[in-house]
């Protein structure tokens, strides 16, 4: 098998048990990539399994705030898709919504480790890899519209992505004497089961209740994983996705004053 998978191009994907992660295997598995999964979820990596059938997949459960776990991953993907990884695609991560005030220690140090080192994390343990693999490899980090403009009642959420916005940007330049592309995608809300989840302790209303009641746009999961394909084989240093990512964008660099109002008057914090 892992002659065979050799011959093909081989993407790492964590968050791949469900939401953008399981999307964005599909969508690569469909066209003839050897796709590996990380996640917590082994449940959810088997139903992603499941799903692409074939064969061509393989699955590792590890937390990504284990710098030395990633090193064990990354190794035994690379192993079983013959010795090559050509695209990390750096993508788990949790929701935080709520008031600063309202957040307990615990939910704002989980989402800074998972989303923002595990980032770090995943990049310094994927470069020996890539570079292997370059020129054409890819580091894909996924952000988030929150990190073009900070999102009220989200405010360490969109600290940790504002963070994977300036790592993607730093080891673009960093890494381009090695041709390895450094890509990140920004998509608003997506069409998810994180939707489903409270944003936080205090809460017990689901987040897609919340963007619902405030007229807000929900993306297909399938978008981003279009998204990502593009991102990977484009030019694009920051791809948006979604209406709402691409206004916001537009707003934040053309009418930064009126971002700024709306963004007082929807004050009203996700997790109320």
């Amino acid at each position: 098998m892992a002659a065979q998978a050799a011959q093909r191009r081989a993407i790492f994907i964590t968050g791949g048990g469900s939401g953008i992660g399981r999307a964005i295997a599909e969508y690569f598995a469909g066209r003839g990539w050897f796709v590996g999964l990380g996640d917590i979820d082994a449940a959810g990596m088997k139903e992603t399994q499941s799903r692409i059938g074939g064969g061509f997949t393989y699955a590792h459960t590890f937390d990504v705030r284990d710098r030395a776990a990633w090193d064990v991953a990354l190794d035994a993907f690379s192993t079983a898709a013959g010795g090559r990884i050509d695209v990390l695609a750096n993508n788990a991560g949790i929701p935080l919504g709520g008031a600063l005030s309202e957040n307990t220690t615990e939910e704002i140090e989980r989402c800074l480790d998972i989303n923002l080192k595990g980032i770090l994390f995943g990049a310094q343990a994927a470069l020996p890899h890539l570079r292997k693999t370059a020129p054409g490899s890819c580091l894909l980090n996924t952000a988030s519209a929150a990190g073009i403009y900070g999102t009220s009642g989200a405010s360490v959420y969109s600290a940790t992505k504002f963070g994977v916005r300036g790592v993607t940007e730093a080891l673009d330049a960093e890494w381009a004497e090695f041709g390895i592309k450094v890509r990140d995608l920004m998509p608003a809300f997506i069409d998810t089961p994180l939707l489903e989840h409270a944003p936080n302790q205090q809460s017990n209303q689901a987040i897609r209740q919340r963007v619902t009641e405030a007229g807000l746009e929900i993306t297909p999961v399938r978008d981003v994983a279009q998204a990502a394909w593009d991102a990977v084989h484009g030019e694009r240093l920051h791809t948006l996705v979604g209406k709402t990512a691409r206004r916001l964008a537009f707003g934040a660099r053309w009418m930064p004053g009126r971002v700024r109002q709306d963004a007082r008057n929807r004050a009203r914090p996700l997790g109320e």
